[in-house]
């Protein structure tokens, strides 16, 4: 295993430490704020200049400072001064801050940090300031401590606590996503499991392409995956442990298929489709005890079950109404209502980890869409259109969603693309070769 995955599976629970205490020198005061919602928003102008190296830094000052403006840019509600705009330059992290000259670039926002080294351990300290009213912006400044390994989770902590101190969303980029990384040619697609940051760094492979697996699913604590595998040639449901890789088939039931699994909010019971007979319902698993129970009993296809973040509900997908359609039930089974009330095919339904909507795809006059809506059903909104989008999963703070794209022929290739709940700010996933099937971490202890 290489060291940067074992820091963040077993090390970061021990090894990186986030020393609060005190902020550094915060003041009281209000902070700038972005009012996130459907309208138009102008993007708040931002300076990062590189972090100051207090020893042994080297390069870790730079990419630090550039991975958070990275991760702020990204959401497409930030825009960064550039550097060779700035007229101050920051050479002490203690230092006075010339605020007009800050004013004078326009920059509303301004983030100064320092970074120090010693064989592979690393310290990051930084403070955000609220350079209209001249005074640090008070909770935003705080210091990290961990190995080198693991320098980027520090950038990507600096830059949640920015994002959530100005929009008041919670943080998501401190977090990992888990694929299917795809190669060879369509009619014959190799595949294996990976896991990345959020942003498509740092990619490690989980396993080999010598068998096809789909729909990985982390855990609520982010420490195992569900999987379905083919490896005996039928599609079975694995559970990895993700800092060891051990891998372990769930009971298997003869003369069936298992497939579309996901995780209870508590860890504890895994919902899945069970095919047998050629009809599909929704069965849970305990997984300590073995015991199964049967959620849903029809002669339609019931598949695609996810839970509410309370453990309440299941929302799933079934064509029990002629054509795939959203229905939720309560967690226990049941009959189930129906929720989706649009014209076209609606599948692979996901609650919000904030409870409050629903993502799905929706299939109509020929285009595929990521879309979202209420629990209820009510306020549809569709958020993407292309040849084929499918797949949607929730970023931790559940603002941001992650889906696949493929495009259209016989060369069609599948990647990963995100976008916002509002539908703004449409972009692609960076990744080694094609990829689908994503799935959102919970964010890293």
């Amino acid at each position: 295993m290489k060291p940067y995955f074992r820091f963040l599976t077993i090390v970061a629970a021990l090894g990186l430490a986030l020393v609060m205490g005190a902020p550094l020198r915060a003041q009281d005061g209000s902070p700038p704020r972005i009012v996130i919602d459907s309208g138009v928003i102008e993007p708040m102008p931002i300076a990062v200049p590189t972090f100051v190296d207090e020893g042994g830094a080297g390069d870790y000052a730079r990419e630090l400072s550039r991975v958070v403006a990275s991760d702020l840019v990204g959401t497409g509600f930030f825009r960064e001064i550039p550097e060779e705009a700035h007229i101050s330059r920051v050479t002490s992290f203690d230092g006075g801050v010339a605020f007009e000259d800050w004013k004078a670039v326009n920059s509303q926002v301004l983030i100064t940090g320092a970074v120090s080294a010693a064989g592979d351990r690393i310290t990051v300290k930084f403070r955000a300031y609220d350079v209209l009213n001249g005074r640090a912006i008070e909770g935003a400044a705080l210091q990290f401590a961990g190995t080198t390994a693991g320098w980027r989770r520090m950038a990507h902590k600096v830059a949640d606590v920015v994002y959530a101190k100005i929009t008041g969303e919670g943080g998501y980029f401190d977090s990992r996503v888990v694929f299917v990384a795809e190669s060879g040619p369509k009619n014959a697609r190799l595949k294996r499991l990976a896991v990345m940051d959020y942003d498509g760094a740092n990619v490690q492979y989980l396993t080999d392409s010598s068998t096809i697996v789909l729909a990985p699913r982390f855990s609520p604590t982010g420490d195992r995956i569900l999987y379905t595998s083919y490896e005996t040639g039928f599609p079975r449901i694995t559970l990895m442990d993700v800092g060891s890789l051990d891998r372990r088939t769930l009971e298997e039931q003869p003369g069936t298929m298992t497939f579309a699994p996901r995780f209870s909010p508590d860890g504890g019971t895994v919902v899945f489709s069970l095919e047998r007979g050629g009809n599909s319902d929704i069965y849970a698993l305990n997984i300590r005890s073995g015991q199964l129970s049967q959620l849903t009993n029809t002669p339609s296809i019931e598949t695609a079950p996810s839970f509410s973040p309370d453990g309440s509900q299941i929302v799933f997908e079934s064509d029990r109404s002629g054509a795939p359609q959203v229905y939720v039930m309560p967690a226990s089974g049941g009959e189930g209502q129906r929720i989706s009330g649009g014209e076209g095919r609606y599948g692979t339904p996901v609650w919000s980890p904030r409870g409050d909507l629903i993502a799905f795809t929706k299939q109509n006059a020929g285009r595929f869409h990521i879309g979202v809506m209420r629990t209820d059903g009510s306020e549809e909104r569709l958020l993407t259109a292309s040849f084929l989008d499918e797949g949607p999963t929730w970023a931790p703070n559940g603002r941001v969603i992650m889906f696949t794209r493929e495009t259209s022929g016989g060369g069609g290739q599948s990647s990963l693309w995100s976008v916002d709940i509002t539908g703004r700010n449409l972009k692609q996933i960076p990744t080694e070769g094609p990829a689908s099937d994503p799935a959102w971490s919970p964010l890293l202890p």
